[in-house]
């Protein structure tokens, strides 16, 4: 990154305009998000097609894939947080530092984790939940998910490293590339090819690693920090503050994969069908929820930076144009959801009226709550960029841990698989409580905050222009 580039950058995220800054970055973090959630919802329309046995069976695999995104954001969030902070602080050496370590961190670990995966893979499908008549297709996908694994992993650190500096044009493109990649060989392969799940497994590999060279290729750019073994420099600090920002990430995604499973085990005495019917509601709103991601990973730098530049006021003013943004799109959101929901399970599954029958209603209640999680994940971001890795990690614990999973057993036991169907909203009703009483004194705090640096920069500016009014007063004794 050039001294101008740096210059440049922290200029605009300190000084510019809070609600063209978020709107600007917010179609690209959207854009992002989205088309990573094309990547399984390729997969689900196409393996839709050749059964729902298949579907299922790839339907399960998903709570690995969370796994892997577990590692990817965990290394990814905790260092992108301490990079934007560091950027706005000036101190880019640190900054490309961590940025290493983070990276060629997760990349070691999740070939570890791979490695693990083939060496008890059969046991590892049946963990995640799957039957007898879906085991096999799910082995088959984990098969080719197992060796993607490190360039994921590595890929979602890249991403949420890039986000925190701002620059979330260039893994915009990275993941496009890698997701119409994918959308491409996808009925290639499968029905081409007849490799059917293999070759959906197949088509997502090749696609993560396309993303993952590209993403790598986009550190190279001017205005972005490098990447560079030479500034693999691990140490206890910087594990410390991957550790304090990304614990959460690792928490609530370890977490969202647990309750996947939990509620594929808590659907499976309903047969193959409730399986694959709650694996599509699940794809429909990691896409639905990838547009509302968008603003808050908009909102993410700017915290960041004008936290680490002591903007407070610029970080209250960009939470609450957030919060209002991320309102009405989830709001529209709900109510397509509603509106269309027999639609959304047909596209994914046509011809099996007991997918359609398990799945309306499970969209439908979750589509209810939708819009709670605009509270909710904005709360959690700023909680973590700005290092409250306590609160931030209770809220995470809590979204599945403390709410959803007993959710799942709980209603699952008493209402049947009405439960599993309602057990979503259920439990992001008490989140949004939780939440809103972790955050809301963190922002009311931001603001007194704000007012007081911004009353020490004008005391500081009238001492400035009285001392300049002294020595233009002096007289002139040339």
């Amino acid at each position: 990154m050039s001294e101008k580039n740096k210059k440049d950058k922290i200029a605009i995220m300190t000084e510019g305009s809070i609600e063209s800054l978020i709107i600007k970055l917010a179609l690209p973090s959207s854009a992002i998000m989205l088309v990573s959630a094309l990547y399984n919802m390729a997969d689900t329309y196409f393996i839709g097609k050749i059964s729902t046995e298949a579907t299922a069976g790839v339907g399960v695999v998903f709570s690995y894939m969370t796994a892997i995104q577990a590692i990817g954001f965990f290394f990814g969030q905790g260092s992108g947080n301490y990079i934007s902070r560091k950027i706005g602080a000036k101190e880019v050496k640190e900054a490309e530092r961590m940025a290493s370590v983070g990276l060629f961190t997760s990349f070691f670990l999740a070939v570890l984790l791979a490695i693990l995966g083939f060496i008890f893979k059969k046991d590892l499908v049946i963990m995640l939940g799957a039957t007898p008549t879906i085991a096999q297709h799910a082995e088959t996908y984990i098969t080719y998910l197992l060796l993607a694994s490190p360039f994921m992993a590595s890929a979602f650190t890249l991403n949420a490293q890039l986000r925190g500096q701002g620059s979330v044009f260039y893994s915009m493109l990275a993941l496009i590339a890698g997701a119409l990649l994918n959308v491409v060989l996808d009925p290639i392969l499968i029905f081409t090819f007849n490799m059917g799940v293999a070759g959906a497994g197949l088509a997502t590999m090749i696609s993560q690693i396309v993303s993952f060279f590209t993403l790598i290729w986009t550190t190279t750019q001017e205005d972005n920090i490098s990447i560079n073994f030479k500034n693999f420099i691990p140490s206890f600090e910087l594990y410390k503050e991957i550790t304090g920002g990304g614990l959460p990430s690792l928490v609530r995604q370890a977490l969202n994969g647990f309750a996947i499973v939990i509620m594929n085990k808590a659907a499976a005495p309903y047969g193959d069908a409730a399986i694959a019917a709650m694996s599509i509601v699940g794809r429909s709103f990691a896409a639905a929820f990838s547009l509302m991601a968008g603003i808050g990973h908009a909102y993410h730098p700017l915290c960041g930076i004008n936290y680490g530049a002591k903007r407070y006021d610029r970080v209250q003013r960009a939470f609450w144009f957030s919060l209002k943004f991320k309102i009405v799109l989830t709001l529209t959101i709900s109510t397509l959801g509603i509106i269309f929901a027999p639609e959304i399970i047909s596209f994914f599954r046509k011809g099996d009226p007991a997918v359609l029958k398990a799945g309306v209603p499970a969209l439908r209640f979750q589509a209810m709550s939708f819009p709670l999680y605009s509270w909710i994940f904005l709360g959690n971001i700023t909680l973590q960029t700005i290092g409250s890795a306590v609160r931030a990690t209770i809220l995470a614990l809590a979204a599945k841990g403390l709410f959803y999973i007993p959710a799942i057993l709980i209603l699952s036991k008493y209402w049947g698989f009405k439960g599993v169907q309602v057990s979503q909203t259920v439990s992001d009703l008490m989140t949004f409580a939780l939440s809103f009483l972790l955050t809301y004194d963190v922002i009311r705090d931001m603001e007194n905050k704000g007012n007081l640096q911004n009353k020490v920069e004008e005391k500081e500016e009238k001492h400035d222009s009285a001392d300049n009014s002294n020595i233009e007063s002096l007289p002139n004794i040339s």
